[in-house]
Formats: structure tokens, sequence, C-alpha cells
């Protein structure tokens, strides 16, 4: 039904396991987020839910465009070292 849509461990891509640094939520955006939506305090539910929708729609189409040319830096670098571990952090800008 999903397709290769879902990472599940009977699945037949081969995702990585804790891959953290090769997933862009993980590295760019869940923190990059919080800065954002957290730059000003709101005092109510509703509006850090509004602020959250906000920030997310205000992220700009280049820097997802870097972000993605990061990411792609570090799934050859991956490649690369043969799926070993990454001694630096990987930032391209």
């Amino acid at each position: 039904q999903f397709g290769e849509r879902i990472i599940s461990r009977n699945a037949t891509v081969s995702w990585l396991p804790r891959s953290c640094n090769l997933t862009p939520l993980d590295y760019f955006f869940w923190g990059y987020l919080k800065s954002m939506v957290y730059a000003n305090k709101r005092r109510t539910h509703d509006a850090l839910r509004l602020n959250i929708g906000r920030c997310i729609r205000d992220i700009s189409p280049e820097l997802l465009h870097k972000v993605i040319e990061n990411w792609v830096h570090r799934i050859r670098s991956c490649a690369r070292s043969r799926g070993k571990h990454l001694n630096d952090v990987l930032l391209k800008r």
C-alpha cells in the first residue's frame, strides 16, 4: 500500500539505522524551527501554533535548496566511507 514511502524493518528499502546526520529533518529542520519559533515568546497555545505555521511557511526555497545540496554531500561522503563513521560534521555553505 505504501510502497517505498515508509521506513520499516521489513521494507524493501535499506535505510541506515540511527542515521540522524543523514536526515535533513534531524540535522536541520527541527533545530532551525525551534530557534525560529522560540525567538519570540508566545503567551498562548494558539499563538504558538500560529507561529509554528508562520515559521515553516517562511523557510525560503533558497534555504531548502542549500539543505538538499548539503544532504547530497552527506550521502556521497557516507558512500565514499562505505557507511563507516564520519568523523567530521558536514557543513557545506
